[in-house]
């Protein structure tokens, strides 16, 4: 590495806030990624010839890769360099992209979004664990956080704006090659500017059991979820699949305890703090995933909403993040313990969410999705950014970007399992509505009627669901999470535990 990538540890980086520029802007094109491809999903089928039955590989295969390798893609940020692995993770991102935009057959594009996931995996963890060792202010962390959490956040449902207008005004090809333009600015600029403190590598010898067991293991829980979705949850290889992720994670964490120099030291997820952050933020993954997915059909199916016109609908979601992440939780986040954002941010999503549950097929716009979305955004992103500031608390800088792909795992797993979870809810709901009244419906209009409510039934169904996970969330991060407020301006993250409780050692985010 040259001269100008390297720093001396505990010197402010100069170059700090032109960093989180090509930081956020990476994380920007990989939550765009998430969303905006599902926008352009039935033109693209229908121009690669995709079967009904194989078109969930567009979105599973990159699901699969990036769930399945995240955990590796962090142990090699912390082995090779945080600079350099994120490089590297975007400009294989943008060939993917490229890859996927140039697809002339199904199993070109599974291939490019599976390459995707697997460059999606290395770029997630090296640039946010770039980012918290860049960061060593408690305030100046605090707002770096803060922005980067509203665009974690945000990112998505901007997604459904862009592809909406790409889909809509182009075609379904440029939702890929949109990713090149940004991948190539933001490499660019950080091998211009981003320098790495000294001394935070990991040099220790890679744990390949831990990486065999690991991926084969997360690889066959978020496919678990996702076969559920679509075949049951009795489906032989559904089982099959979680019986399989069972005892390969089970035999993971067996071999992390033994090994000499594990993949993943069980001390990044034994700390209550820790724990406590995963768990928090998986759930409230878990209902947020789910509500993405059941709005989008509600607005289009329901109220016939253009692709368009679906995602300006979010904006309202967009502005309670940004709100929530850059000026409630950054203001407060050195001056209240993060239990104290993260359990009311929690319940106030959990009451914007209640709201939802009151849709019917002529619910009001202004009168109902707009204050729920907004109460759901404010409450996401006030809970989100101290939550994601202090994901590697207590972490020595060697672990830093293993414990940030324990973040991206959590996450991944949470929206494996909330969209095939809240799904299965909705739609057995929706079945039973429309057994129970169908044979009152004489002509076809009423028929149709009673489908569209059966529609709306087995979403409010669901979001009750999601609005209980969200009061599981809070109570989670009230009771296990016990650190303080920031002690004081500068943190070290140095070594695990040789902070007091009431001190925030380096965070590491990740989406």
């Amino acid at each position: 590495m040259s001269e100008t990538a390297v720093k001396a540890p505990g010197v402010p980086d100069a170059g700090r806030w032109k960093a989180l520029v090509f930081i956020a802007l990476a994380q920007l094109m990989v939550v765009l990624d998430a969303t905006i491809v599902n926008i352009a999903l039935p033109s693209a089928q229908q121009d690669l010839g995709i079967s009904d039955g194989n078109r969930q590989w567009v979105v599973t295969a990159y699901a699969l890769a990036f769930g399945g390798l995240l955990l590796f893609g962090g142990r090699i940020a912390d082995l090779w360099g945080r600079k350099r692995t994120f490089v590297t993770g975007l400009a294989g991102f943008a060939v993917a992209s490229a890859l996927g935009g140039a697809a002339t057959n199904e199993a070109m594009m599974f291939g490019s979004r599976a390459l995707q996931g697997v460059f999606g995996a290395l770029l997630a963890p090296a640039a946010l664990s770039l980012l918290a060792v860049m960061f060593t202010d408690a305030k100046e962390r605090a707002k770096a956080f803060g922005i980067y959490g509203a665009i974690a956040g945000g990112g998505g449902a901007v997604g459904l704006i862009l592809g909406g207008f790409l889909t809509e005004y182009l075609n379904w090809r440029w939702t890929f090659f949109v990713n090149i333009p940004f991948a190539i600015v933001a490499a660019a600029g950080a091998y211009l500017v981003i320098r790495e403190p000294q001394g935070g590598r990991n040099r220790s010898p890679l744990d390949i059991p831990g990486v065999i067991l690991s991926t084969l293991g997360l690889v066959s829980l978020v496919y678990g979820f996702t076969r559920a979705e679509s075949n049951g949850w009795s489906d032989a290889l559904t089982v099959g699949m979680f019986v399989a992720a069972a005892v390969l994670l089970l035999t993971f964490v067996i071999v992390e305890s033994k090994v000499k120099a594990p993949l993943l030291p069980l001390r990044v997820i034994t700390e209550r703090n820790r724990g406590g952050i995963y768990l928090s933020l998986g759930l409230a993954i878990i209902a947020m995933f789910g509500l993405f997915l059941f709005l989008t059909y509600y607005l289009q199916v329901v109220k016939g909403y253009t692709p368009v016109k679906t995602g300006f609908a979010f904006l309202p979601m967009i502005a309670g993040m940004i709100t929530g992440s850059t000026q409630i939780g950054t203001r407060l986040m050195t001056r209240v313990a993060p239990r104290l954002l993260m359990g009311p941010g929690f319940l106030v999503a959990a009451v914007g969410m209640l709201l939802l549950t009151q849709l019917e097929i002529n619910t009001s716009y202004a009168g109902v999705l707009l204050p729920g979305m907004l109460l759901l955004g404010l409450g996401m992103g006030t809970a989100f950014m101290p939550a994601m500031s202090m994901a590697t608390m207590g972490v020595e800088a060697r672990d830093a970007g293993v414990a940030s792909a324990m973040v991206n795992t959590s996450q991944q797993v949470g929206g494996a399992i909330g969209t095939a979870l809240l799904n299965t809810i909705a739609a057995s709901a929706t079945t039973s509505y429309v057994a129970d009244h169908i044979g009152g419906a004489t002509s076809r209009s009423q028929q149709q009627l009673v489908q569209l409510q059966g529609q709306v039934q087995g979403y409010t169904s669901a979001i009750w669901f999601a609005v209980g996970i969200l009061v599981a969330a809070a109570v989670i991060a009230l009771t296990f999470i016990n650190a303080g407020r920031p002690g004081g301006t500068t943190v070290t993250g140095s070594a695990a535990g040789d902070g007091a409780e009431d001190e925030l050692p380096v965070p590491v985010v990740a989406h």
